[in-house]
């Protein structure tokens, strides 16, 4: 019996996914669906690949997904789980094969992760730098009594640093045809790329990491996608934290209780409000400078403070803060405003602490202000809610 340690206990699991559609088509006929259920610290990933393309294989691969991630958290095993979807998918009457791939990640609080593929290229994991392969068993069957399928199935405890990196073979048969790769990309030259890239960056987000295979895989294809192309990528790690502050206390003898909290913070810190800046560095004895540069959309310019990350704006850039959490879509780097940068290190952090002033700023009474603008309580329970449902982030909130 396998031994799971208490470091290994203490990691989190950071899930990334990228992905773009065939040419010519409008949507991704692959999905990637991750669900988190806290009472049993648990996290279901879910790949699916829908047959053809376009907005048929897009419906298909959702509801397979969906199907499975659903029957994954209602049963333990996720076998049980695999074996009731395959009597389920319905069969393509042309091609007698299934409308949809999956595979399958599960990975429990104990730290020991599952997985279960049907038709779509092997997981590959990283383990200390170097290509890790479980012990693979197959799991013969008939669906609905009748056609015949196999599933590989394997289970391990999982380590810190591990990476599980899942991707359809829209990635594997990149570049098909051309003199470098006549059978396409193929599973080994994935496995090698992801090694050197993770060499090159040891450190790399899950996001960064599912972006470059998918970029990679388009280069292959010339930039003109032969099939849709998607990757989800598995992350065990320490937990990365960032603090947010924003708004004066409601009370002033509380600036040096924000001021102290804010100090003893050691991961990323956000400071969001100019009279929030203000008060931290009276009680911290520090600087701020005012960035040189133009302002971002209609954004006053940032400023910098010794020990802080990122000093902007308050309760405006909170809100564009929800509203791209609510819709967002990676950028290239060029586009870093204040927004984005808030909105990058939520997504690359793990635990984000929020330490909110209620005191009413008399600026925000203005009746000249846009009507969208709630108070900054409302805004960091609506950031909170995208956070912790649509990114499975844990989220601390404290009023001051």
């Amino acid at each position: 019996m396998n031994e799971v340690t208490q470091d290994t206990l203490e990691c989190v699991v950071e899930v990334g996914h990228f992905e773009r559609h065939k040419k010519k088509q409008f949507v991704c006929g692959d999905t990637f669906l991750s669900t988190r259920i806290r009472e049993e610290n648990r996290s279901i990933c879910v790949l699916s690949d829908g047959l053809g393309s376009g907005v048929k294989a897009s419906v298909l691969s959702t509801l397979t997904s969906t199907m499975a991630a659903n029957f994954t958290a209602g049963y333990h095993d996720i076998r049980k789980s695999a074996k009731i979807i395959m009597n389920t998918l319905p069969v393509c009457r042309e091609r007698k094969i299934s409308y949809a791939t999956f595979t399958i990640i599960d990975i429990d609080g104990g730290g020991m992760a599952r997985i279960i593929e049907y038709d779509n290229p092997a997981c590959c994991i990283i383990r200390n730098g170097t290509f890790f392969q479980p012990e693979v068993t197959k799991i013969q069957g008939r669906a609905r009594g009748k056609r015949p399928y196999i599933l590989r199935y394997y289970t391990f405890p999982i380590q810190e640093g591990d990476r599980i990196i899942c991707f359809s073979d829209g990635v594997t048969q990149s570049g098909i045809g051309i003199d470098r790769f006549p059978l396409g990309w193929g599973e080994n030259n994935v496995a090698m790329f992801i090694q050197e890239a993770l060499v090159k960056r040891p450190g790399m987000s899950a996001r960064d990491l599912a972006r470059q295979v998918v970029e990679r895989s388009m280069l292959n294809d010339r930039n003109l996608a032969l099939d849709d192309i998607s990757c989800g990528v598995i992350y065990y790690r320490r937990p990365r934290e960032l603090m947010i502050v924003s708004g004066p206390p409601f009370n002033p003898s509380n600036d040096s209780q924000m001021a102290a909290i804010y100090e003893k913070h050691t991961g990323h810190r956000i400071i969001c409000g100019g009279t929030t800046a203000k008060i931290i560095a009276r009680e911290l004895e520090k600087t701020i400078l005012l960035e040189p540069g133009l302002p971002f959309s209609n954004l006053p310019p940032t400023s910098s403070m010794e020990g802080a990350t990122l000093v902007t704006e308050g309760i405006i850039t909170l809100q564009r803060v929800a509203d791209m959490l609510k819709s967002y879509t990676p950028a290239d780097e060029v586009d870093m405003s204040p927004v984005r940068q808030i909105v990058e290190l939520m997504l690359d952090s793990d635990i984000i602490t929020f330490i909110a002033g209620t005191r009413i700023n008399d600026a925000y009474q203005d009746p000249s202000l846009p009507q969208e603008i709630a108070l900054r309580r409302s805004i960091l329970r609506e950031i909170v809610h995208y956070l912790e449902n649509d990114y499975l982030k844990e989220t601390r909130l404290k009023f001051i």
